[in-house]
């Protein structure tokens, strides 16, 4: 099978747009929640949200603005990127060889909710011709194929929160398997909207911490009390080693191994134990060749709510056994805030920097530990740490379980 590594990054998050961006906000440990200003959140019980300050202009015209919705537009800046930092130029490339896997656990929310005030309101022969394709979640791969005339293999994950890495994962197996050369893979999110607000409140899923929002998104801290939602995308471009090598791209580092499982638990709960979590872990691990105690750093699902740390501290305890109180792991959910469909993707990023700095980031907001939890989980502060190999978790709703091995990249 093919080697497969990752040569550009498009990370765009309400902590930084563009890897330099993004990766200073980590290690510096800043917060992107703030008062929700897209829309007037006045009379909701949650107030605050982790919004992208991108100046969507700069890429995208009015036109093309208005034909999309506004998670598409954030895929499509997140794939500029990507590919602009990979030094690729796909009028030098054979266009039938590269792909896009890009997906979104909801899609356009915001699509969807202003059309049915048109429907609801004027008539449903009112609504936009463009309703259907702005809404579906498949427009934000298709519209990047479309932008650079990729007509490789060209596919959409929708997995809830583990969309992003999920992508990633399945594009990395096309790469190895030789289906394409090239494979533009993430994830997008954009349901900052009434509706998104308004859903997680009724589930009590999200922080209430209005008057507080930048300390507001808390993973593993005894007080924490729910995620904070937040937007963005994030892409990264795979290659085979081969193709890599032979165009001469720099190399981030190399995707070894990738594990997914179901919890078989329950709708929105994830499983106390853990199993279903380190399941993905193990299955990642064996096809990486690694022994848990090889890892040197975990990049967290952590989202901050009550029941999913907990489980997922459990399930690394079973994984890493005596190493899991030495292994380093933060959760950067604590300064995105949760990009559900976006987040595997974010943080697949986040990984493959640690990798490259051998500096992890901090989970931000963690002054009050929870014994049950009993991690090193990187508190407050960014730190040095000898990594040759990062795994990135991620988990959804309904059970769906996910985790990437990144590793440094050896000839």
């Amino acid at each position: 099978m093919n080697r497969v590594v990752v040569t550009g990054m498009g990370p765009v998050t309400p902590i930084g747009v563009g890897t330099l961006d993004f990766h200073e906000g980590q290690l510096k440990g800043h917060s992107g929640v703030g008062p929700i200003r897209r829309f007037d959140a006045s009379d909701y019980p949650v107030r605050i949200a982790a919004e992208v300050d991108v100046p969507v202009d700069r890429w995208l015209d009015t036109k093309e603005q208005r034909r999309m919705d506004r998670y598409a537009q954030l895929a499509v800046i997140a794939a500029e990127l990507a590919i602009e930092e990979s030094g690729l130029i796909p009028d030098r490339e054979d266009r039938t060889r590269i792909g896009t896997l890009v997906g979104s656990g909801i899609g356009g929310m915001e699509t969807w909710e202003a059309q049915s005030r048109v429907a609801a309101e004027r008539h449903p022969l009112r609504i936009s011709p463009f309703f259907i394709p702005m809404m579906i979640s498949n427009m934000a791969a298709s519209k990047i194929a479309m932008r650079f005339g990729f007509m490789g293999p060209s596919s959409t994950v929708v997995t809830a929160c583990t969309t992003g890495a999920e992508a990633i994962g399945s594009a990395y197996r096309m790469l190895q398997f030789g289906e394409a050369d090239v494979m533009v893979a993430g994830g997008s999110e954009a349901i900052i909207t009434p509706m998104g607000i308004g859903s997680f409140s009724v589930m009590r899923a999200l922080s209430t911490r209005n008057d507080d929002p930048i300390r507001a998104s808390r993973p593993f801290s005894k007080d924490r009390d729910g995620f904070v939602l937040g937007e963005g995308s994030a892409v990264v471009l795979l290659e085979t080693l081969e193709h890599a090598k032979t165009r001469g791209a720099h190399i981030h580092g190399e995707l070894i191994g990738f594990g997914r499982s179901a919890d078989a638990y329950h709708m929105t709960e994830p499983r106390p134990d853990g199993r279903g979590a380190a399941l993905a872990m193990q299955a990642a691990l064996k096809e990486a060749c690694l022994e848990p105690s090889e890892i040197g750093y975990l990049n967290a699902h952590g989202t901050s709510t009550p029941l999913g740390d907990r489980a997922e501290a459990e399930a690394i305890r079973a994984v890493f056994g005596r190493y899991a109180k030495m292994l380093p792991v933060s959760s950067t959910k604590s300064m995105t805030g949760h990009l559900l469909g976006a987040a595997g993707a974010v943080e697949a990023i986040a990984a493959i920097q640690a990798i490259s700095s051998q500096v992890v980031p901090p989970t931000i907001n963690h002054l009050n530990s929870d014994p049950d939890i009993g991690l090193d989980v990187v508190p407050n502060e960014a730190r040095e740490v000898t990594v040759r190999y990062a795994i990135s978790n991620s988990f959804a709703f309904g059970g769906q379980n996910c985790a990437l091995i990144f590793g440094q990249y050896k000839n």
